[in-house]
């Protein structure tokens, strides 16, 4: 028996196609929300192919009344809905004072209002029933804003303060349903293929560079083990606590490094296409053209996905460090 129904937003290509195959692989059932056919197509297939029912929805998460009508498909076919990942996202890469506020308007409106009607349209089905996971893919960038990058930036912090708000509304009213927001760090995905960009050289996310299956498997342990927040990554841990202790040093750092940071000046790829009004054709799958840069490792998820583990290392490790301290004392005395 399937552990349930699932929905991913921007489920057909990047991090989204990569939580879809790991919704797969333990066992959920997933309906994804994207635009593309073929991208929806492909992503259904491999819900499929490892067992489960897979149903794709063309969608654009903008526009709230075809979110709610694919909800409505997705249950009707698949069955009530157990868990939504608000995951979509359009990019454009370029200072704010030459963006066409149409592009910027266009960004916010995918990026932001459409996990506001992802979970409007969770809430509404969840509520009734009294229980439900909602998961919000956030980022580092809802932390701290980079150059070239405003409209998303803008988007990831206006969604830490919507997801803020809902808890407390959600706590306030002993509410079963959960919510959490996980926050990525740079990834390898087809985003920076289809960005409308400015740049004079291909755009790439700021290195550290992630696979996103690692952030994948994380996005979905906390779907199954809900937890209020988790920063996936070493980078989003420094980015997130060092803005903490020093905002200005930041500014300074990325005014200096965050423009050629931003540019894979030896990539000569063409871009794809832009995606931001309209899907770009094929099925792109979940990786981008920064394999060779990327990591496939990372302790720090290890850790998270392995608390106890981690934890019982961490007191070893002490404990340790404790005993060679006392030993070392006793040997002078």
């Amino acid at each position: 028996m399937g552990k349930g129904v699932a929905v991913v937003t921007g489920g057909t290509a990047g991090l989204g196609r990569a939580i879809v195959r790991e919704l797969a692989a333990r066992g959920w059932d997933v309906g994804i929300l994207a635009r593309g056919e073929d991208g929806l197509e492909g992503a259904a297939a491999d819900v499929r192919a490892a067992g489960n029912r897979g149903l794709g929805v063309p969608t654009d998460v903008a526009d709230r009344a075809a979110v709610e009508a694919a909800a409505d498909r997705i249950e009707a076919e698949l069955g009530p809905i157990d868990l939504w990942i608000n995951n979509a996202m359009v990019g454009v890469f370029g200072e704010f004072r030459s963006t066409d506020p149409e592009d910027f308007d266009r960004a916010v409106h995918v990026n932001f209002f459409g996990f506001v009607n992802g979970t409007r349209a969770a809430l509404h089905r969840m509520e009734s029933r009294g229980h439900g996971s909602i998961v919000q893919v956030g980022s580092a960038l809802a932390h701290r804003g980079i150059p070239l990058q405003s409209a998303y930036c803008s988007s990831k912090h206006a969604i830490k303060g919507f997801t803020d708000s809902l808890i407390t509304e959600l706590r306030h009213e002993r509410s079963p349903i959960t919510v959490s927001e996980v926050d990525m760090p740079a990834m390898n995905t087809i985003q920076f293929d289809w960005v409308k960009s400015q740049l004079p050289h291909h755009p790439q996310p700021v290195p550290p560079i992630y696979q996103p299956e690692i952030c994948a498997k994380v996005v979905v342990d906390t779907a199954e083990k809900p937890r209020r927040r988790v920063w996936v990554g070493e980078s989003t841990v420094f980015t997130i606590i060092g803005n903490r202790v020093s905002s200005r040093f930041a500014d300074w750092y990325l005014a200096r490094t965050g423009y050629q940071g931003q540019q894979a000046p030896d990539l000569n790829e063409p871009m794809i296409g832009v995606n931001l009004y309209e899907p770009v054709p094929g099925d792109r799958g979940a990786h981008g053209a920064f394999d060779e840069k990327s990591i496939t490792l990372s302790p720090q998820t290890w850790a998270i996905r392995n608390r106890p583990l981690a934890w019982a290392a961490a007191v070893a490790t002490a404990g340790g460090m404790l005993a060679a301290v006392v030993a070392g004392v006793r040997k002078a005395a």
